[in-house]
């Protein structure tokens, strides 16, 4: 318990008080604040004397303490007690009893009338005696002058029918008059309180011990830790005040006088800091045990071993595995199926979209052949209820590959949230047989490039970024059009185009269809399609068409768009800017894109054709369209802001304007669309 004083120093020397107040006149004691609770003991702490073996004292206490309350259940329960067996537990040889301090803090104790103002004085009373202590010795030395009396009563009360020289001192110490078989009955109910009191308090204790072994770990991989600790003091208040209202309900039960003194208060109170002491300390063993199982598996990470091994010590506990859920046979497999395998993980919450399971779908069927690649979907829930169960069986049964049992959370969340940046958007990791990581995500490169990025390393993902450099959009307009794969094939000019405002689309539509029919067009032989994204037949928002064109757009971005900067990628970079504007456009060749452009920009060059046909037939449509664009987009830059979902992945901690190539303003913002499930984000 040495080490929480040096803890909860700076929080408490932050506490300005410079005069200590009494409550008499102010605040009930149990509604008084923790913040003036703090103030009321801030002065009486000095320092910490950390040379005193506060675990040995308390050692000697939990000896006392639980024999005393088990003999007090027997005396005044008889047979109906359950009698444990206490384990008897040792202090250290060389540890030296505080005596006199003991008695001190004793003295201050007996005989006080009851009274909320008099147990609080008394407490402040004590703390200043202790001074010199830390906060958890204060509590353990308050209750062992406690223990002390307190012990001493009910040996006696067990002793005094055999032994005369126990007789004589139970009777100075009013044994007798407690143990009357008319006053036992009478309270019996005050005793048993009084115990269970006793008893609480000690778990109170047991409890902010333990915090102190907690200390040993880095804060951040407990941060419950922290919060706790800035509390102990309060709750040591609460200890000592508690103790000194046991002492002074023991004074009561044995005088001639029938006092009234509720220990009901107390009792709420101390249980209250208890269950709130026993919730931090659940919620520190498991941070324990994350940060613990977090460091077990990067180490195995570290030292790559086979498949099967890296993959249990990622998803079960030690002595928990499980088999695995077959797909196509709805059958359990023995996890041993994955030995000497490829594996990709697919990772995902339980909001996971029929898109994300059709996208992998070719890519099952195109990897069972050689039985050398195995998917294996890792559900990722944090608190199971019976509903996520349903869901979970819903999903399970639309995927043809592995999928992970579910009987709590896997072992690894902590981990493959920090490690590969998992935010609650589907993933696939790409590991080797010899449990290599060989690409974080590589969903994105599946989105976009299909079967043609297997075996979906990194490797293939820049090289095949270098072979379709320029000639992407091919990838990310899948469904928009019926004829939009002829139309490329056949090497036509196409301009797909889309947006928030409805008018815009309309009068783009109109000018972009006038531009296609003008004779100097018809001439030169130059084929130009529109496709409107996203929209359907009536002008409505097609948002299933919407949600994959922006997901691919977004995928496109995390395989290529910020590593380097470069013609490619700036056009990618401001397709994404313009996902909220009022209009864009993306001219392209085939599936070579010649311009991306703002709305406001790209109208405009199409209703000036007028201004630039001419050159048409000289120079060519491709020439002049981009030249007149750039001339127009020198003159009008709106704003550019790039809105890059967090939870798809590592996000790049700076990027250059695709427009002026300045370093950009870095922003915050949050988005609901108040729709739930997948697409919640389009």
């Amino acid at each position: 318990m040495l080490g929480l004083a040096h803890n909860v120093a700076t929080k408490v020397a932050s506490v300005v008080h410079t005069t200590q107040k009494t409550i008499a006149g102010e605040l009930s004691l149990f509604s008084m604040p923790d913040k003036k609770i703090l103030e009321e003991i801030y002065t009486t702490h000095v320092h910490a004397d950390e040379s005193f073996d506060d675990d040995s004292l308390f050692v000697i206490v939990e000896n006392i303490l639980k024999r005393a309350t088990q003999n007090v259940d027997k005396i005044v329960q008889g047979t109906q007690v359950h009698v444990d067996n206490i384990e008897e537990k040792n202090p250290k040889a060389s540890f030296s009893v505080p005596l006199c301090t003991l008695k001190r803090i004793s003295c201050e104790m007996q005989c006080k009338p009851p009274g909320d103002e008099i147990a609080h004085n008394t407490t402040v009373a004590i703390l200043n005696k202790l001074s010199e202590y830390s906060w958890e010795a204060k509590a353990s030395l308050t209750l062992a002058a406690f223990a002390m009396e307190y012990g001493e009563f009910w040996l006696l009360a067990q002793l005094r029918e055999s032994d005369n020289l126990a007789k004589s001192i139970a009777i100075l110490k009013r044994v007798p008059v407690l143990l009357k078989p008319s006053e036992l009955h009478k309270r019996r109910q005050s005793i048993l309180e009084l115990n269970n009191l006793i008893k609480a308090i000690l778990q109170v204790i047991e409890c902010i011990d333990q915090f102190n072994k907690y200390s040993t770990y880095d804060p951040k991989d407990v941060p419950d830790l922290s919060i706790a600790l800035d509390h102990i003091p309060v709750d040591v208040y609460w200890v000592i005040i508690t103790v000194v209202a046991c002492a002074t309900k023991i004074t009561i039960l044995t005088s001639d006088e029938d006092k009234e003194f509720d220990l009901a208060p107390y009792s709420q109170k101390i249980h209250y800091v208890l269950n709130k002491l026993t919730s931090q300390q659940r919620g520190c063993r498991k941070q324990i045990e994350e940060a613990e199982t977090y460091r077990r598996i990067t180490k195995l990470f570290r030292t790559p071993t086979e498949i099967m091994e890296v993959f249990k010590g990622l998803i079960f506990t030690k002595d928990n595995v499980q088999p695995l859920i077959d797909g196509s046979t709805k059958q359990t497999v023995k996890i041993d199926i994955l030995r000497r395998n490829n594996l990709l993980l697919f990772i995902s919450t339980l909001d996971v979209s029929d898109d994300d399971i059709s996208i992998l779908k070719p890519i099952h069927e195109f990897t069972k052949r050689d039985n050398q690649y195995k998917i294996v979907w890792i559900p990722i829930v944090e608190q199971w209820t019976d509903d996520l169960r349903k869901k979970f069986d819903i999903l399970k049964n639309k995927m043809p590959w592995f999928t992970v049992q579910y009987s709590g959370p896997i072992a690894g969340i902590k981990f493959i949230k920090e490690e590969w940046n998992f935010k609650g958007k589907p993933t696939v990791v790409v590991m080797n047989p010899q449990g290599k990581v060989e690409h974080p995500n590589a969903l994105h490169i599946i989105r976009v490039w299909g079967v043609k990025a297997f075996p979906f390393t990194k490797t293939t993902e820049e090289e095949l970024s270098h072979s379709h450099a320029g000639k992407w959009v091919g990838s990310v307009v899948e469904g928009t059009h019926p004829s939009v794969h002829t139309w490329i094939k056949e090497d036509k000019y196409i301009f797909f185009y889309g947006g928030k405002d409805n008018e815009w689309i309309q009068q783009f539509t109109k000018k972009a269809t006038a531009l296609a029919n003008d004779p100097i067009f018809k001439e030169a032989k130059i084929h130009l399609e529109l496709v409107c994204v996203g929209k359907g037949s009536r002008g409505e928002d097609d948002h299933g068409v919407l949600g994959r064109f922006w997901t691919s757009v977004e995928s496109l971005f995390f395989t290529k768009g910020h590593k380097q900067v470069e013609s490619v990628n700036q056009e990618i970079q401001k397709l994404l800017s313009y996902k909220n504007e009022s209009g864009w456009a993306v001219l392209s060749k085939g599936s070579t894109v010649l311009v991306t452009g703002h709305g406001v920009s790209v109208l405009k060059v199409v209703e000036d054709f007028e201004k630039w046909k001419d050159h048409v037939k000289e120079k060519g449509f491709e020439f002049c369209f981009k030249a007149y664009h750039e001339k127009i987009s020198q003159a009008s830059r709106p704003c550019c802001r790039l809105d890059i979902p967090g939870s798809n992945g590592k996000v790049p901690e700076s990027m250059r304007c695709p427009d002026c190539h300045r370093n950009m303003e870095t922003f915050i913002s949050y988005k609901c669309c108040h729709i739930d499930g997948p697409t919640a984000h389009h």
